[in-house]
């Protein structure tokens, strides 16, 4: 039967609720007020955008949600949507001096969450980009958060930045992919505003190569950054793949996004092949979505899963089942729609390798199989948008440390260019490629934090007001507006 709708409106939203609420005002000063604000601190490190931990966190427990926003946002431009997808546990909670005292780290992302959310409520303009503008033009592609990050930095830095979107709407994965309680296309659209306050333009509905193509991109601008992501799921190569209700994750996730959550069709028996975070975030949602049993199929076992511990632990108390050492060999059907899974049972050797023993199979039923098995490389699509580009030998760009390609006025970032990692690691990429960016540009480097703040005057409040803590203020008044 073919799959269709399962819950009403109501209880749809209130299965799709934020896992964890907003804090009250006495909430995020407790919290704040148990960070030990450490020098050097490690939680700043392992953050991929080096966002000043201590300082915000400091700022919130001295109620200067406002100063303490702007920290956040000088470093990671994305820093609400951040809040809500990073994965904390394994960066900077995970780095928390609190853990060697055997306590609980302090709540960096909800702190955050906290901060950042007091700008878009109050619809606040906090970073404040130079009057003085350099004259040069970026056109990024991809309207992801490696272009976004880009973006931002590039307009704080005087330089006029364009990027150009596919989709009705700008934010990539932000906006289309990531599971919806964990982050609304409403809150990652927000930020795309935010970005817009600093002069940056989207140009959506335009294609680069179909649209626009990349000569007419090199005659108006003088630099351009690929922040193209990847591409479509891999196929399981199994009969009854094309089957109606086979379905690629994202574009499973990508239905919360773009339909009221009561109109998005789920099976009953639901199967998600693959184990990674991407799994989860389907599998959690099927479950959240009426499903009654849902059901992640991983070739090997536990151990060797790429999803975070934290995201296995959720999808497990939302009601998700796991079956290890099991590899789908067929997509069973019934009157042209999904019957069920034909498994055959595998193993992993101590060396790591996996054997399929397709002799010792068995049957379980499903209506509706979701594929989680990684991405593509657009290798195909960089070939003829830039031929002369150099790629590594898996298909993504290769790039310096600056995010500078083998084609010097063209940088990359993200998803392209690593291979597929977190919001947070494009951001910083996308950074990082600004200030390559701006150093091709002015032959000026750029080291550490940017302080954008008004002469004399940071977090909104004269200097020598009593701030709590110290202040640095950059000598170069260029950099004031």
């Amino acid at each position: 039967m073919p799959i269709r709708p399962i819950l009403d409106a109501e209880t749809a939203a209130r299965n799709m609720a934020e896992i964890e609420p907003k804090y009250s005002p006495q909430e995020a000063v407790v919290e704040a007020n148990r960070c030990l604000f450490c020098f050097d601190a490690p939680c700043i490190k392992a953050c991929p955008t080096g966002i000043d931990i201590p300082a915000f966190i400091k700022k919130i427990s001295t109620r200067n949600l406002t100063g303490s926003a702007r920290t956040i946002l000088e470093s990671n431009i994305l820093g609400g949507s951040c809040a809500r997808v990073c994965p904390t546990s394994v960066l900077c909670e995970g780095a928390c001096v609190m853990l060697d005292r055997d306590q609980q780290p302090i709540k960096i992302g909800r702190l955050q969450r906290y901060a950042t959310d007091h700008v878009f409520e109050n619809d606040l303009q906090v970073l404040h980009p130079p009057k003085q503008k350099s004259g040069k033009r970026v056109a990024l592609i991809g309207g992801g958060p490696a272009s976004m990050g880009c973006a931002a930095e590039l307009a704080l830095l005087g330089h006029e930045a364009v990027i150009f979107e596919k989709k009705p709407e700008a934010g990539g994965l932000n906006t289309y992919g990531i599971a919806y309680y964990k982050l609304t296309p409403e809150m990652s659209l927000q930020e795309v505003e935010l970005i817009k306050q600093l002069g940056v333009e989207f140009r959506t509905g335009v294609e680069v190569g179909k649209d626009v193509s990349v000569s007419e991109l090199e005659k108006e601008f003088d630099a351009i950054f690929v922040g193209v992501g990847l591409g479509h799921t891999y196929r399981l190569d199994i009969p009854g793949e094309k089957l109606p209700e086979v379905q690629e994750a994202l574009a499973f996730i990508e239905e919360f996004h773009v339909n009221p959550l009561h109109e998005v069709a789920v099976g009953k028996r639901v199967a998600v092949i693959g184990c990674g975070n991407t799994a989860i975030d389907a599998v959690t949602q099927a479950k959240r979505l009426g499903a009654e049993q849902a059901v992640i199929i991983y070739r090997r076992g536990p151990a060797d899963m790429p999803a975070y511990v934290y995201e296995y632990d959720l999808a497990k108390r939302d009601g998700a089942e796991f079956i290890f050492h099991a590899v789908p060999v067929e997509v069973l059907e019934q009157d042209g729609h999904v019957a069920g899974l034909k498994l055959a049972r595998s193993s992993v050797d101590d060396q790591g390798k996996l054997t399929v023993d397709e002799s010792d199979t068995y049957e379980l039923p499903f209506d509706m199989v979701i594929k989680a098995l990684g991405q593509e490389k657009m290798t195909d699509m960089l070939n003829n948008l830039l031929p002369d580009l150099e790629l590594n030998p898996n298909g993504t760009i290769k790039t310096d440390a600056n995010g500078q390609t083998n084609i010097p006025h063209v940088f990359a970032g993200g998803d392209g260019a690593n291979g597929g990692a977190e919001v947070v690691n494009a951001v910083g990429e996308g950074k990082k490629a600004a200030r390559g960016i701006h150093r091709l540009f002015t032959q000026e480097d750029i080291e550490g934090p940017i302080q954008w703040t008004r002469m004399g005057v940071v977090d909104d409040k004269p200097l020598g007001s009593g701030l709590d803590n110290p202040v640095r203020v950059k000598e170069d008044a260029k950099a004031f507006v």
